[in-house]
């Protein structure tokens, strides 16, 4: 097939949705990409609860004229949600800089701005005829731009959920944010890591390390020994309700070497997997102004698909947070909530509904109180059951409770080590059915 493929090339087949925070008789409208996919990968109505094997193989688009499935081949998707951030062609440039293998790899972006003050993600920062070495003109066939205007952002889930609909078949997909920096060669790492797993259905995912301090500035190289870990979660409260949020998560030398580390959570911040992930466990249309929750929804969802969760063992990529010697940089960039006032209350109806798809709605929420619209598409898979991961890493749903200090049974190893003896022989992920393991907190 033709590579590197665009968008742009299918504008007079884009598709008309609804905004999801509309609230008028006559809804606000966008044309949008349609998806490369209308439904999952996975034949339900023969009976299928998990992606066949000759299904995986046979997806993931690669920049061979031969057609050859060699690493270096294989095509990468990475899909960055920005909102009105300066940084982003700066990340767009740092990911194309970097790469081994550039040619191989195409950027989608869903940028969120206000077109009178704000820089467009695609455009260079410095002209093309003075700089024509930049990534943004170099690779500009390589890049896809979905604009859109600020004050449409209802928050990163329907971002995110557009920038899905940018993907068009590639080997694997990749999600960050908008102010990231890539280390050198990082396209090669992570698809060395990711095949280290064994396993079809791994997702490499963490919260990332700050940059500050973890990039050599002369070689590109990470300085960084250490990597996050997801393992640490609880309920709290607030204006849409109680729900499962991910907290601040651990930091050091993994445990697990020449492999990345088997974990139960999924971050939004950094995303690795094969690009039937994103076919298989689109965002969902329907959450607008959620943002904590989003996380729980993916990881829950696509634990159902039969997705297993992985921290790197090295990290590729870094994050400038809004602290320290960049806090003043981070801190100008204006969030999605500064237009809240034209769609306040409508996150507790969708918290309700983006609940009670992965059935963790508390008691007093009934079933047929909350939006059901396209539920299939933004569903569970069937190859397991939300209640195996409640019941198997600790979570009370009925209490809203959690067992504490789980990260001593995942950080240490042990999950990894116990769990990984379940992967199915064809690699299409860890048999659950096989696991008995029940968290509780350990004395």
């Amino acid at each position: 097939k033709k590579w590197p493929v665009s968008v742009r090339d299918e504008q007079e087949s884009f598709e008309t949705i609804i905004h999801p925070a509309n609230r008028s008789e006559e809804p606000k409208t966008l044309m949008v990409p349609k998806f490369w996919m209308e439904k999952p990968l996975i034949d339900f109505e023969s009976g299928d609860v998990l992606m066949r094997r000759s299904v995986s193989l046979k997806s993931g688009s690669l920049n061979s004229s031969t057609g050859e499935n060699k690493s270096e081949t294989r095509t990468i998707f990475v899909m960055i949600a920005s909102y009105r951030d300066w940084q982003c062609r700066h990340t767009v440039e740092s990911i194309f800089n970097t790469a081994t293998f550039p040619e191989r790899v195409r950027v989608g972006v869903v940028d969120q701005i206000d077109n009178k003050v704000d820089d467009s993600c695609d455009e260079p920062i410095a002209p093309c005829k003075d700089d024509p070495d930049q990534a943004l003109c170099k690779f500009a066939s390589q890049i896809d731009v979905y604009e859109m205007d600020a004050i449409l952002a209802v928050g990163p889930v329907f971002a995110r959920h557009l920038g899905y609909r940018l993907y068009r078949g590639e080997y694997y997909a990749m999600q960050v944010d908008a102010h990231v920096s890539f280390v050198k060669n990082w396209d090669v790492d992570i698809i060395d890591q990711i095949d280290a797993t064994g396993n079809d259905m791994a997702v490499l995912s963490t919260y990332l390390t700050d940059v500050a301090g973890s990039i050599d500035e002369e070689t590109g190289k990470s300085l960084r020994h250490t990597r996050p870990i997801m393992c640490n979660t609880d309920y709290e409260g607030g204006g849409q309700g109680k729900h499962l949020r991910h907290l601040s998560q651990p930091e050091a030398i993994p445990h697990i070497k020449n492999s990345p580390q088997l974990q139960p959570y999924w971050a939004a911040g950094f995303s690795f997997a094969r690009g039937h992930f994103l076919v298989n466990v689109p965002y969902d249309l329907y959450l607008p102004n959620i943002f904590q929750g989003e996380e729980t929804s993916i990881g829950i969802r696509g634990f159902t698909y039969g997705y297993d969760f992985y921290a790197p063992e090295k990290s590729v990529v870094f994050h400038m947070y809004a602290n320290g010697v960049n806090a003043q940089k981070r801190n100008k960039v204006p969030k999605f909530w500064e237009h809240q006032n034209l769609y306040r209350g409508l996150g507790v109806a969708a918290m309700n509904r983006l609940n009670g798809i992965i059935h963790m709605n508390p008691s007093n929420v009934e079933v047929s109180s909350w939006n059901h619209e396209e539920e299939s598409r933004y569903g569970l898979g069937k190859a397991r059951k939300p209640e195996k991961f409640f019941d198997t890493f600790g979570i009370h749903v009925k209490q809203q409770t959690t067992e504490q200090r789980l990260c001593q049974f995942v950080d240490s190893g042990r999950m990894h080590r116990q769990f990984t003896q379940h992967l199915r022989p064809d690699g299409m992920g860890i048999n659950y059915d096989e696991v008995n393991y029940k968290f509780v907190t350990p004395n």
